[in-house]
């Protein structure tokens, strides 16, 4: 059945942005389990959010120019290691909605795109998921860290790790209509592996019924890949 989160309340902080999500998008992948579903369409801030990522503001100067020694599999091992994990009925209720509330990033991102901080606790969460993977493995600053899907996707432009390949470990962005525009990104994960058929599998965070998941995805659906530099 195909299931979709469009129907939980959302907060003030998706009202303040001006943003809705985008009812009925067809995320058109398949869980690991065989089950067709949707996945969420990320809230959309106002234009200037994208122009604060274009400046490097998902990650400090210093940071982007770090080696880590952290590889793709503990990456993808990490973001493994979550799934299962579900959201509440209320859309929120995960450790990683919780932890982005507490963190930096939180507090900058609240301040460019406006509204309490404490409204992410219910926000869309797959690039909090992402970013949560990051932080955690140490891997934060090849990784980057954003609530909204498009900025996530423009720092990794503006830091030239931009791409149409897919590899493990990579980030991957989505737009169900086909898009490959930056500004139409709906939803983020992690490539765990091309199939080789035209098809994707990936980890994700809120998907299917707002849970962390391994996925089948299109590569028609792909808008491009992020590239942390990952150790060998």
């Amino acid at each position: 059945m195909f299931e979709h989160r469009l129907t939980h309340a959302r907060t003030a902080l998706r009202a303040t942005l001006g943003a809705a999500l985008a009812a009925g998008a067809v995320a058109g992948g398949i869980a690991a389990g065989g089950t067709a579903a949707h996945a969420d369409t990320d809230v959309r801030p106002p234009a200037h959010a994208a122009q604060v990522a274009q400046t490097g503001a998902n990650g400090e100067a210093g940071e982007r120019s770090q080696a880590v020694q952290v590889t793709a599999d503990q990456v993808l091992a990490a973001a493994r290691a979550q799934i299962g994990t579900t959201e509440n009925a209320d859309g929120g209720g995960t450790k990683f909605q919780d932890w982005y509330v507490t963190s930096q990033r939180g507090a900058e991102t609240a301040a460019r795109d406006g509204g309490n901080i404490t409204s992410y606790k219910n926000a869309p969460w797959c690039s909090m998921f992402v970013s949560w993977v990051g932080e955690h493995t140490g891997a934060r600053s090849q990784i980057g860290w954003d609530a909204y899907t498009v900025a996530h996707a423009k720092w990794f432009e503006a830091n030239h790790r931009w791409g149409t390949e897919a590899k493990p470990g990579a980030v991957v962005f989505f737009d169900w209509n086909g898009s490959k525009s930056l500004t139409a990104i709906d939803h983020v994960g992690f490539v765990v592996k091309d199939n080789g058929d035209g098809t994707l599998t990936t980890i994700e965070g809120n998907t299917g019924n707002g849970k962390v998941e391994q996925r089948t995805r299109p590569t028609s659906q792909v808008v491009g890949y992020g590239y942390p530099a990952y150790a060998s």
